[in-house]
């Protein structure tokens, strides 16, 4: 394992070992017949979605833009209903959100006027939780290397520093399941490649369920055991293929990683009708 890998590990693993105590394993989620219209003149955007994904897993939904993978995760998430189908965590039918099963977006959606304290235990708040706060926010903000940060306020952040506030706010409720909807999209290919390293090691070392929406074939394959990629129009799962490399594989730079990045390439182009335009942040060096 490289130093760099090395260390993000063993950071993750420390610091989730009084989280690890009390964290639930993660869930078993089902997707069942799912379909979805926003409008019946428009027609389907979602149709016949079925899959499910084991208790620990991580599960990359990969297509292009307008396929419709957003839209599935507001639906795993609750926040969204579906026109058909529906989907199951852990036998439960999920008809609205739930601190069990959490989602980040692409933007932090923090509250600038407060601190990173105050605003990782907004969850904790909002379900009515206020007096987990004291011994919850030190704990996430440990996991995401942010402890020294507490006091300080979120405008002074980076935008990574920013995405690591969310990841704690996300992890403070002991999620079973987290959904990821693009949450690195914005950001440069450093703190991108850390986020998803360290997300990866700490959803492991938790036991979460995790998935993942994107667009970019590297961030599937460094990040996914599993990957849905889906069609459009409507949006459908056009392949279901494992992502086949062990952790130090996943940093990149070495065969096993090229090969299964061109792997998923290949899948993606052709299911998007050979065009390979939305994975254009795959021209970076992997």
């Amino acid at each position: 394992m490289t130093s760099h890998a090395a260390i993000a590990t063993s950071a993750a693993t420390k610091a989730g070992a009084e989280i690890r105590k009390t964290a639930p394993r993660g869930a078993h989620l089902a997707v069942m017949g799912l379909s979805h219209a926003y409008r019946k003149s428009d027609g389907l955007v979602l149709d016949d979605i079925s899959f499910d994904v084991r208790p620990g897993d991580v599960l990359a939904l990969l297509g292009r833009s307008g396929c419709g993978k957003s839209t599935l995760l507001h639906m795993l998430s609750g926040l969204a209903m579906p026109s058909g189908g529906e989907v199951v965590i852990n036998g439960n039918t999920v008809t609205e959100p739930s601190p069990k099963w959490v989602m980040m977006f692409q933007a932090p959606s923090l509250y600038p006027w407060m601190t990173v304290a105050q605003n990782a235990a907004l969850g904790l708040r909002f379900s009515r939780r206020g007096h987990e706060i004291a011994r919850r926010v030190p704990e996430v903000l440990d996991l995401v290397d942010l402890k020294s940060f507490a006091g300080r306020n979120v405008q002074e952040l980076s935008g990574g520093q920013q995405q690591r506030v969310a990841l704690a706010r996300s992890l403070a409720t002991n999620p079973e399941v987290l959904l990821l909807d693009e949450p690195f999209s914005a950001l440069d290919a450093f703190t991108r490649r850390s986020l998803q390293r360290d997300v990866r090691a700490i959803a492991r070392d938790l036991g979460l369920t995790l998935v993942i929406v994107t667009h970019d074939v590297s961030e599937a394959v460094r990040m996914a055991d599993r990957v849905l990629v889906l069609d459009a129009n409507p949006g459908r799962i056009a392949e279901d293929t494992g992502v086949a490399l062990d952790e130090v594989q996943r940093e990149g730079g070495c065969d096993r990683f090229n090969a299964e990045h061109m792997r998923l390439m290949d899948l993606y182009t052709r299911v998007a009708h050979g065009d390979p335009a939305d994975a254009s942040d795959d021209n970076e060096k992997y």
